[in-house]
C-alpha cells in the first residue's frame, strides 16, 4: 500500500504572527512559521545538492507573496528577497506534520555551529 500526500486545499498567511496556515484535504491543518519555511526552503541555494546550508538570522522574516505552481506546489516569496523555493504539497505536509522534530534539529544545528536566529542589525555609522 503506497502512501499518498494529501492535497493542499487552503493557504492563509497570518502576517502579524508570521505564520502560514496550511489546510489539507484529509482535514489536517498546520501553522508553519515563516522562519521555518525560510530556513528549510527547498531551493537549490539552500539544499546544496543534499547538503543543506545553515540559514541564520531569519527570526523576523515574513512572506510577501505566495504564487501557485500548477496543482502541486507554491512559490513563496520572502521579505528578505528569497524566492527560488518551490514548496510542493509533500514538502508542506512534511514540514507541518514533523515540525517539532525538524525545528529541534534546526535549533541543535544552530547551537553546534554557533549560529543565530536574530536578525542582523544594520548600523548607520556617520563619520565627521
Amino acid at each position: 500500500m503506497s502512501e499518498t500526500t494529501p492535497n493542499v486545499i487552503g493557504l492563509k498567511l497570518k502576517r502579524k504572527s508570521k505564520l502560514l496556515e496550511v489546510s489539507f484535504d484529509n482535514g489536517e491543518v498546520f501553522n508553519i512559521s515563516c522562519e521555518m519555511l525560510r530556513v528549510h526552503s527547498p531551493s537549490a541555494e539552500v539544499q546544496q545538492h543534499g547538503n543543506p546550508i545553515l540559514v541564520t538570522h531569519k527570526k523576523e522574516v515574513n512572506i510577501t507573496a505566495i504564487e501557485p505552481v500548477g496543482n502541486y506546489a507554491v512559490k513563496i516569496v520572502f521579505d528578505d528577497g528569497h524566492d527560488t523555493g518551490l514548496f510542493s504539497w509533500k514538502i508542506l505536509y512534511e514540514l507541518g506534520s514533523h515540525q517539532v522534530e525538524i525545528w529541534e534539529r534546526y535549533l541543535a544545528r544552530l547551537r553546534a555551529e554557533k549560529g543565530s536566529r536574530e536578525a542582523l542589525i544594520s548600523m548607520n555609522i556617520k563619520y565627521s
